[in-house]
């Protein structure tokens, strides 16, 4: 997703910037693009760029550097970062902009190829070089040579801690922001990028974790949205042995906090401690985002993954017996070398068994230097597509379905946006930006707040509700 700032947003944020007396103050665009991991680094780069006086502005286009943090995971996203880059470039040329520097996943999986590539590039830096943004914004004006900041060998961040991701400017709303709880990733499914950009699986501790929840929940956060590559398998690599679900009961003792909210667990990590933990606590949303990928055996044993379609059905039975009214997302990919018309047919008949409350599914991309990219049995993009279209239509019927089975209910809702003609929000089930929304009627309240309603109306994947 891409955001461009708004810059009064900027200046009301409580940093109390000091000005640099008798230097012109830079202007810096800033754009962010990829994932909630992703929007957490461009958070925290934000707030050391205003922190150090220099002046964020909503005009990229004519700013004095434009900070890009890109994404580099699949083809696509790789793809938008190039046509962003490329248009700040443009603008650099024309001279309404100075310079440009580009940061994230992209920079840290290709940066050396974006050196060698694209021209007029003043600086690419790798992940761990996010909080010192401000320094090599700087150094870009001191010297004419371009400047890198890569990272050689991954391999050395396996005894680097976790980002410290306190302090961070909120370009989401401010009561519902993300909180990274782990960096990187160790599983080494064959057609994933990310151990290679992120490198291995690192848990923040757990007291860092508090503080930073209690840092936001203190700014207003009344739902905490918790992010990792995998955070089922939260804990495992402390030393204090740590888990998921204790960090979740500390969590939960924060006032003020409502919701609290668990994305991207792998289905193997989820074990009978974490369901009944999710089960026996009241701010833990009934909310399992748990992307399967596939449900063929032979499909999973190709991608690498742990799971068969035993384990996984066995999983979404124990989570619908211990938590009668659960929300299951999940996340497909069709298209995978070798998938067979007969295996794709078992994934469409899967789906419309098990009936996920939300899904996205991705036609499969051959990414360079990942295992699968090699297989035989590239499937052409129009079957991948057709592929994906019919899973997304089976599972259009079922969310139209079970909207339908709501009209009438009851539902706590958040709100997220208010103006004079709309208000919108979500109950427990919905997860701010990847999902669905409620269209509240008859509402006062602000972004925020929660509110009782009755749902009168399905609107597609949307529902419409009115306060009670």
């Amino acid at each position: 997703m891409l955001i461009f700032l708004d810059i009064t947003a900027i200046f009301c944020y409580s940093f109390g910037i000091m000005r640099r007396k008798g230097k012109k103050h830079l202007t810096v665009g800033f754009v962010s693009l990829g994932c909630p991991k992703n929007t957490v680094d461009s958070e925290r780069m934000l707030a050391e760029i205003a922190e150090a006086g220099l002046i964020i502005t909503a005009e990229a286009d004519n700013a004095d550097v434009v900070v890009i943090n890109t994404c580099g995971f699949i083809a696509p996203a790789r793809d938008e970062s190039i046509d962003v880059i490329t248009h700040a470039l443009a603008c650099k040329k024309r001279g309404t902009v100075k310079k440009v520097i580009v940061a994230g996943c992209l920079a840290e999986r290709s940066g050396e190829e974006l050196f060698s590539q694209i021209d007029g590039i003043d600086a690419v830096i790798g992940l761990d070089k996010r909080d010192s943004i401000v320094r090599i914004i700087e150094q870009t004006f001191g010297q004419d040579r371009r400047l890198a900041y890569l990272n050689k060998d991954l391999s050395q961040q396996r005894d680097k801690a976790a980002p410290d991701d306190r302090t961070r400017l909120l370009i989401t709303p401010g009561h519902c922001p993300y909180l990274r709880i782990s960096e990187g990733c160790n599983h080494r499914c064959s057609f994933c990028t990310i151990p290679s950009i992120r490198g291995p699986f690192r848990s923040k501790p757990q007291q860092l974790v508090l503080a930073e929840a209690k840092e936001l929940v203190t700014a207003g956060a009344v739902e905490l949205n918790l992010i990792g590559q995998d955070t089922a398998f939260y804990g495992r690599d402390l030393k204090d042995k740590h888990t998921l679900s204790s960090l979740l009961k500390e969590i939960e003792k924060i006032e003020s906090l409502r919701w609290i909210r668990l994305m991207y667990l792998y289905p193997a990590g989820i074990t009978d401690d974490i369901i009944e933990t999710v089960a026996r606590r009241d701010k833990i949303v009934n909310y399992f985002d748990i992307p399967i990928q596939h449900i063929s055996d032979r499909v999973l044993k190709a991608m690498r993954r742990s799971d068969t379609k035993e384990q996984i059905t066995r999983l979404i039975e124990n989570l619908r017996a211990a938590i009668p009214d659960v929300t299951l997302r999940t996340t497909l990919i069709t298209g995978f070398p070798g998938e067979t018309e007969e295996e794709f047919n078992e994934l469409v008949a899967f789906v419309n068994m098990v009936k996920f409350d939300a899904l996205g599914c991705f036609t499969y991309c051959a990414e360079p230097g990942t295992p699968a990219a090699e297989l035989h049995g590239q499937i052409p993009e129009q079957v991948k597509q057709r592929r994906a279209e019919e899973i997304m239509l089976a599972q259009q019927q079922i969310a139209f379905a079970k909207n339908e089975e709501r009209i009438g209910s009851s539902l706590e809702c958040l709100v997220d946006f208010a103006d004079s003609s709309t208000v919108t929000g979500r109950h427990f089930g919905q997860a701010p930006e990847i999902d669905s929304l409620c269209f509240i009627e008859n509402c006062s309240a602000n972004p925020g707040q929660f509110v009782q309603t009755k749902v009168i109306e399905s609107r597609d994947y949307d529902l419409v509700v009115r306060q009670i």
